[in-house]
């Protein structure tokens, strides 16, 4: 039986280009990553062993553009294979399990084999595809998050499906959106599902797109997101090591004042979630002064979840968990009269929010009153960001729950709709 002879594409390309050891080539590469800018990022030995290895892994965003830089062929002419990618002639797509006991498993399924191996996708399939990744962005805001995240995850299906068809403009095009895609569903998952398993899996292919379309600021978002992941469960260092490599992403694009505003809000409300108010108020302030100073650079189309208004219910909550009432109380007053009409989930956060202010304050009857509006949008608009506030606000009022108007709540929060969509979710 012949032994396996490991991934001779990188091998060869190694050789040709002059490194005569792995070793030759992870210095090349580590001093090759400073010239391009790249000067956290350093490749060892036992790396390249690994990609030159008979399973290579598929490397991360920043090692695949030192990587093809240096040696000046794409990722699969250097014998690499992506999650979308092609293996044994027949396509391998990496697809998602029914989202069931809190967690999302990811498997390999075989699918029919593409059409021939010279297909290429017209430029007109880039801005095909890209036309239905915006039309999910908009429908998010209105569309009941367990009937639009099938048909996302099915996008990004056709999107991994068409990428290994399509060159130059039109396969950055794709992977773009695909990252896009991908962005939007992990979004689903964490913010709407309570699935943060399963949104940490879909954020990291997110990346894997935005490394393939070679868009730091994508990169950068969806670092940011994956923060909230360990961020509120309460991993401090976990969401630092994610914020600092978003931020790292971030200064080599043009973001914009708004994307740098936020992404100190998302360090705010880890910080604000791992109990360091204090820096995270810091943050807040820094992050308003980002936005009245302002720079040169437009924010992304598809970042569509941050205004000032957002940063004002950032504050409000940080204010509130800070035991800060009255200011807590002003903030949310601020961000509920700035919501732009379709910001309805954010709404039911910010009146969720006031509700736990008014029950810190002694003031029931006033908590129940918002709490109730945010289970009236909630009936129209699932959030179970939204609902876990409400839940939280009905806890606090456990000593007052004999009274008329915390009753009147439970029947609202326990009725036959609620509690089912609640538990079906």
């Amino acid at each position: 039986m012949p032994r396996p002879v490991g991934n001779v594409r990188l091998k060869a390309a190694r050789v040709a280009a002059g490194y005569n050891s792995q070793q030759d080539l992870a210095d090349a590469l580590t001093d090759h990553a400073k010239r391009m800018g790249m000067r956290g990022l350093s490749i060892g030995v036992r790396q390249v062993r690994r990609w030159e290895s008979d399973t290579p892994p598929w490397p991360q965003p920043d090692c695949q553009r030192v990587l093809v830089h240096l040696l000046g062929q794409d990722m699969e002419a250097l014998g690499f294979t992506p999650p979308w990618g092609e293996v044994d002639g027949r396509t391998h797509d990496v697809v998602r399990r029914p989202l069931t006991g809190g967690t999302a498993a990811l498997s390999v399924a075989a699918v029919p084999p593409r059409r021939t191996a010279a297909t290429v996708q017209p430029a007109s399939a880039g801005t095909d595809y890209e036309t239905v990744t915006r039309a999910h962005r908009r429908l998010y805001w209105s569309v009941a998050p367990t009937q639009l995240h099938p048909a996302v995850m099915a996008h990004a299906a056709l999107g991994r499906a068409m990428l290994p068809e399509t060159a130059e403009t039109t396969r950055r095009v794709v992977a773009t959106a695909l990252a896009e895609t991908y962005l939007l569903a992990g979004r689903i998952e964490f913010f709407d599902l309570s699935e943060p398993t399963a949104a940490h899996d879909t954020f990291l292919l997110a990346l894997q797109a935005a490394g393939e379309a070679d868009d730091a600021l994508l990169g950068a978002a969806t670092l940011a997101h994956m923060a909230f992941v360990p961020g509120w469960a309460g991993d401090r260092d976990g969401a630092q090591e994610r914020v600092i490599a978003a931020r790292t992403y971030a200064r080599r694009a043009e973001a914009s004042a708004e994307f740098l505003a936020w992404l100190d809000a998302v360090e705010a409300e880890c910080e604000t979630r791992c109990g360091d108010t204090r820096t995270a108020l810091n943050l807040i302030r820094h992050a308003e002064d980002i936005l009245r100073d302002g720079n040169e650079y437009a924010s992304p189309p598809w970042m569509d979840w941050f205004s000032p208004a957002r940063l004002a219910a950032f504050r409000g909550n940080t204010q509130l968990l800070a035991g800060h009432l009255p200011q807590a109380r002003e903030s949310l007053l601020e961000a509920l009269d700035a919501l732009a009409p379709g910001e309805e989930k954010q709404r039911t956060v910010v009146h969720g929010d006031l509700a736990a202010v008014e029950a810190a304050s002694g003031n029931p009857a006033a908590a129940c009153d918002y709490a109730g509006r945010a289970l009236d949008q909630l009936a129209v608009t699932w959030y179970a960001t939204g609902m876990d506030r409400v839940r939280e606000v009905r806890r606090a009022l456990t000593p007052h729950q004999h009274e008329r108007c915390v009753r009147d709540l439970d029947d609202r929060l326990y009725d036959w709709s609620t509690t089912l969509s609640a538990l079906s979710r």
